[in-house]
């Protein structure tokens, strides 16, 4: 049986490498060339990582932009390019090389001197970002997502590794535990510099004091990620800080919606179990006591199905009600994956299986009394929901206000709360 699974595993492996080389090199070979090779008129900056890459571009970026340098941004939630903001397409991290180019091809017409672009490990091996050339590269994290793409984490490490195989300059999470491998692909002649919250990183806290303007440790490393970026591209330190006192997280990044109610509700994107993780652990330390964490989310459909007892494991360690619900099912069974996460849900905590979205938020703000907090993960910014084969028209941010606005014309308006979370800052700064 292991035999079979072994063989099948290279079967697949041999199956992506003969499509991707056959078919998804050329068509991005075609777009660069048409294109006529925009990256080469932009300096170019990649981000990879399984969590926060969107922050960590859209910080880069910002700092970039504040500091006089003309730049265009490329992340899942969109492009920007000059003032204009366009669509990069339904769960779309990485475009297609067509759109990929065009959007470098506008930034060049728009005399922007950098572009900063978010890497998936599936654009990396998919050829999309031929002719980009990296001059700097970022890795945010690594930690287990898309296996069943990748198959193990070892194929998964050597595709994000790829985004380094041309820049000039890497940045390294130093405290990752992916990071001694990574150090050894990166080419001898290239430069590498580490960031982390401890003192053998290069960018850590001390050596760089700052209020963040991000809560939360792993919005930490996100900040001294594009902090280790700027500086590499010659920012000055108090350039940067002036930057980061005025930068508000992307769309969708534990963004908190207050429409008078006297409880608090967020919405993120977190929808790897590291993420998840990261963002219940810091809403919990925000939680008055005696007070409850409601958490709603899913796992997406014909995607990795080996996460989603751990997702159910790691929600119930955390919140003290779990909502189960559909997202982005595709053509699998909404309830065969809820079951599947309740499965690792721990057996005493609190949890219900709601498929239909809108009813589990409307339930989750139903259930909300003063103080508590509601969290809805997994979709953040995104527009639609996938069932079957087809895409949806879907906002959590709708979805959130609808059912707020039930429970707060049904009930006296009461003293909204503001949750204040505690400002991350090193040591030094005060």
């Amino acid at each position: 049986m292991i035999k079979l699974q072994s063989k099948n595993k290279r079967w697949k492996r041999s199956l992506r490498s003969i499509i991707n080389l056959g078919y998804h090199l050329p068509i991005a070979a075609f777009w660069t060339v048409y294109y006529r090779y925009p990256a080469r008129k932009l300096t170019t900056i990649g981000v990879t990582g399984t969590d926060g890459k969107t922050t960590t571009s859209s910080l880069i970026w910002h700092i970039l932009n504040s500091s006089g340098r003309k730049t265009g941004l490329i992340t899942s939630i969109n492009a920007k390019i000059g003032q204009k903001e366009e669509e990069t397409g339904f769960h779309v991290t990485t475009p297609n090389p067509k759109k990929l180019q065009q959007f470098l091809a506008k930034m060049t017409q728009e005399k922007s001197q950098y572009a900063v672009i978010e890497a998936t490990s599936h654009g990396l091996d998919q050829y999309r970002l031929l002719g980009t050339n990296f001059y700097l590269g970022v890795i945010t994290n690594i930690t287990p997502e898309h296996l069943d793409y990748h198959q193990n984490m070892l194929a998964y490490a050597k595709t994000k590794a790829k985004l380094f195989k041309k820049t000039k300059i890497a940045i390294l999470n130093r405290d990752d535990k992916w990071f001694s491998y990574l150090k050894t692909t990166i080419p001898k002649k290239n430069k590498i510099i580490t960031y982390g919250t401890k003192n053998n990183a290069d960018i850590n806290p001390k050596k760089f004091s700052c209020r963040w303007p991000l809560p939360g440790t792993y919005n930490q490393y996100n900040c001294l990620a594009a902090v280790a970026a700027a500086k590499a591209l010659g920012i000055k330190d108090q350039e940067i800080r002036k930057a980061l006192k005025n930068f508000s997280a992307p769309k969708g990044r534990l963004e908190e919606i207050n429409l008078g109610q006297n409880f608090s509700v967020f919405i993120d994107f977190a929808h790897t179990p590291n993420a998840l993780k990261n963002v219940l652990t810091e809403l919990k330390k925000q939680l008055p006591k005696e007070k409850k964490l409601i958490a709603v989310f899913g796992c997406a459909g014909l995607r990795d199905y080996k996460k989603r007892p751990l997702m159910g494991k790691i929600a119930s360690e955390l919140a003290d009600l779990v909502i189960i619900t559909s997202e982005d099912p595709r053509t699998e069974d909404p309830e065969k994956i809820a079951k599947a996460i309740a499965r690792g849900c721990l057996p005493k905590k609190k949890k219900k299986i709601i498929i239909d979205r809108a009813e589990a938020i409307d339930f989750a703000i139903q259930q909300a009394q003063e103080k508590d907090i509601v969290v809805i993960l997994g979709k953040g910014h995104e527009q639609s929901m996938c069932f079957g084969k087809t895409e949806y028209p879907w906002s959590d941010h709708q979805q959130v206000k609808k059912a707020l606005k039930k429970v707060l014309n049904r009930s006296p308006r009461a003293k909204p709360v503001v949750l204040a979370f505690r400002s991350v800052h090193s040591p030094t700064d005060e």
